[in-house]
């Protein structure tokens, strides 16, 4: 048996197919393009069915590409039955694409989901009724709690067919005759969460409270992160150490092996950072550097995601976007980079084109440090609010400036994307924990390996001495164009591992503030770190990253020799 979840987006879908499919998922990329859709199995009866969560739409009418995918899934694939998830709170709206779904022929029962919101906002529907009227099973769920789950299986088996033909204009009408019978609305005051909703999707009051809860989220992901990496995995790491000592010295005849496998020596020690061997730094930056922050920040996302706030802020920011040629809803991947790049690489993907996604993943790996990266600079320049000033207006202006560039000559054009703003809610701990779930497995299966073959490369180039001349051929740019001292190459050549630590590696060159901003903006700007750049290398092609690597390496000479010039 083949079921498919359909509905408006924010209606519940994925918290149902939660319920109905509990851990045993598989997320997939429909073919042909990069809108995602879940895959489950569930036990109905004495027979095991794949349910289907299909995008989120409104009409069989497309007005986006997650649209035109979901009508793709409903006509091309054949289905044993429909659980067309409604919103009890917005009937009217969702009940169109209801009587459209009645129209193909193919079994549906409805699930009337958010029935407790319903009533705390004074809403009352006949059930009974509107399951007389559309003649099939209508179930009342509450998704978040678990409650109607089970009538809605044991009522699965009397979801009936129909061949109804209705006209737009007959289908509203029809719509509006439906509401009169089976819906009653009494006076309800104004909630303390409908207060907030209202003053945060309004520019003078939402952009203030944009800024708090971004303060907030990010204090939180800092805190998280860094708690896990200085209380989990170094103290995990530290364990493995002698274990890792015993191989350096097994290993010692054999340099070349060594030096692949366990790294270069720091002072005759191993150093997870710097040794840049595969089970040192290759295990240490992914699983001690990076998945901390990955998983703070998928938790924040899902807290702002099921809240309802995030829909809110990409409204709020949709303007500016779109003159930089993206959706509102890039906003997330330039938060996830304050903290981590590599999340935010992997969340270019909820853009609709590739065109948008090259453009986010290209400024944000450009123009956004990610939070271990300000530390460093806030300990090298915090002191001099001069010199913070210019290092961050530097990196918006440029942000800002390139996004403009990029969409006036990159052919094409950013497609609107409707959003649909719910209601706030708390969210509930067992939906975040399988959300995250979801996520960190993603990461694991498609970010480590990239990473590891990354931190192989890097190692090549130390083990051939590529590294040193590299570092003899760009010297006279280093020096001529961005006023630094040739001992800044190997800070730049680390960067590429670590930003971080090619910041701290400029401590000890005795630079002036002038060359210290221009030091922190070159770092930020010419190449993201090696996981990040691994990670977009996978989102964007061979092609688009080699053309994302000329734009950052131009922008980061342009900016880095104008700075040297004015400053």
């Amino acid at each position: 048996m083949k079921i498919l979840l359909i509905g408006n987006q924010n209606v519940g879908k994925s918290s149902i197919f939660y319920r109905l499919t509990g851990v045993h998922v598989v997320i997939s990329n429909y073919p042909g393009s990069t809108v995602e859709y879940k895959e489950g199995t569930a036990k109905i009866g004495n027979k095991e069915a794949q349910i289907v969560d299909v995008p989120g739409m409104y009409s069989l009418e497309a007005t986006s590409k997650a649209e035109n995918v979901a009508i793709e899934m409903l006509n091309l694939n054949h289905s044993d039955l429909i659980i067309n998830v409604v919103d009890a709170t917005n009937l009217e709206r969702n009940l169109n694409l209801t009587l459209q779904l009645l129209e193909k022929n193919v079994p549906v029962i409805v699930a009337l989901n958010f029935g407790d919101e319903a009533l705390h906002k004074g809403i009352v529907i006949d059930l009974k009724k509107l399951s007389e009227i559309l003649a099939v099973p209508v179930i009342s769920t509450v998704a978040a709690t678990g409650e109607g789950i089970k009538d809605l299986v044991n009522n699965i088996p009397k979801a009936k067919a129909h061949r109804l033909q209705y006209s737009e204009s007959e289908r509203w009408a029809k719509v509006g005759k439906i509401i009169k019978q089976v819906q009653t609305i009494t006076g309800k005051k104004h909630s303390f969460f409908e207060k907030i909703q209202d003053l945060s999707i309004k520019p003078l009051t939402g952009i203030p409270i944009a800024f708090l809860v971004m303060l907030s989220t990010f204090s939180l992901v800092r805190f998280i992160g860094e708690s896990l990496i200085a209380y989990v995995f170094e103290p995990f790491f530290n364990l493995l150490l002698p274990l890792y000592t015993k191989i350096s010295a097994a290993l010692s005849d054999q340099h070349l092996i060594h030096d692949i496998i366990i790294g270069k020596l720091v002072n005759g020690e191993i150093d997870f950072v710097q040794s840049m061997g595969l089970l040192t730094t290759g295990l240490f930056v992914p699983f001690a550097m990076v998945l901390p922050y990955v998983f703070a920040f998928y938790l924040a996302l899902g807290i702002l995601e099921d809240s309802g706030y995030l829909p809110r802020l990409a409204t709020l920011v949709d303007n500016l976007m779109h003159k930089i040629g993206m959706h509102g809803l890039a906003i997330v991947p330039m938060l996830l980079g304050l903290g981590c790049n590599v999340p935010a690489a992997m969340s270019t993907r909820i853009l609709e084109s590739k065109r948008q996604r090259f453009i986010a993943g290209t400024v944000m790996a450009i123009a956004v440090p990610c939070s271990a990266q300000l530390a460093m600079i806030f300990g090298l320049i915090g002191s001099d609010i001069k010199a913070m000033t210019i290092f961050f207006s530097t990196l918006f202006i440029v942000a800002v400036g390139l996004g403009f560039i990029l969409n006036k000559i990159m052919k094409g054009k950013t497609p609107e994307t409707f959003l649909e703003i719910p209601p706030y809610r708390l969210p509930r701990l067992k939906n975040l924990a399988k959300k995250m779930s979801m996520k960190i497995r993603g990461f694991l299966t498609e970010a480590v390996p990239y990473v590891l073959l990354g931190v192989l490369f890097v190692n090549i180039l130390f083990v051939t001495g590529a590294v040193e001349f590299i570092g003899n051929i760009f010297a006279p740019v280093i020096v001529n164009i961005l006023g630094l001292p040739k001992e800044a190459v190997a800070s730049l050549i680390v960067g590429f591992l670590r930003k971080d630590v090619a910041v701290g590696m400029l401590l000890p060159l005795d630079l002036s503030i002038k060359q210290l901003i221009v030091a922190g903006v070159v770092l930020t700007m010419y190449f993201p770190c090696i996981a990040t750049f691994m990670v977009l290398f996978k989102e964007l092609g061979i092609r688009l990253m080699f053309l994302s690597i000329l734009i950052m390496i131009s922008s980061t000479l342009i900016v880095g020799g104008i700075l040297n010039l004015i400053l």
